[in-house]
C-alpha cells in the first residue's frame, strides 16, 4: 500500500484539499477517535454525505472512510505515544485491516498538524515496518 499522512489543524479546507489532490490521494482514511466532535465544522463527520468532511472531500473527488479502530484512546495521557505504540504493534494487523481495502494512494488523516505529535506517526511506522510505502507527511 502507498500512503501519506496529514493533519488538518491550522489548515483551511481549500488548503487541505489542494495538498491531497497535488499528492494524488484517492482515499482519506480518517483515524480520529471521535470525528463527530471535530471543533471545526468542515472536518466533522456528519450523517449526510454531502456535508462535513465527507462533502468536502467528495466534491474534490476524494474518497473518505472513518476507521475508528485506529483512533487514539490514550489522548490526554502523558504517555499516550508509548501506550499507542504498544497497542498498534500488538493489534495493528487487525486494526489496519480496513486500510488495505481502500483505493490507493491512501492518506491517514487526523487533527494534529505536526506528525511528531500525532498517533498517525505510530500507524505510519507500523505500516512501513510491514513493507508499505510512505509517500510523505503532508
Amino acid at each position: 500500500m502507498i500512503f501519506h499522512t496529514i493533519g488538518y489543524g491550522g489548515r483551511t479546507p481549500s488548503e487541505l484539499v489542494l495538498l491531497l489532490r497535488e499528492s494524488g490521494v484517492q482515499t482519506v482514511a480518517d483515524i480520529r477517535l471521535r470525528p463527530q466532535r471535530a471543533s471545526m465544522g468542515y472536518y466533522v463527520l456528519v450523517k449526510s454525505p454531502d456535508k462535513g468532511i465527507q462533502g468536502l472531500l467528495g466534491r474534490a473527488g476524494i474518497g473518505y472512510r472513518w476507521i475508528e479502530e485506529l483512533g487514539n484512546p490514550f489522548l490526554g495521557d502523558d504517555k499516550w505515544q508509548e501506550m499507542y505504540r504498544k497497542l498498534i504493534h500488538s493489534e495493528g494487523e487487525t486494526r489496519c485491516k480496513e486500510l488495505f481495502e481502500l483505493e490507493e494512494p491512501v492518506c491517514l488523516l487526523c487533527a494534529e498538524k505536526r506528525v511528531a505529535e500525532c498517533h498517525r506517526l505510530q500507524v505510519a511506522e507500523f505500516l512501513i515496518a510491514r513493507g508499505h510505502t510512505l509517500a510523505g507527511h503532508l
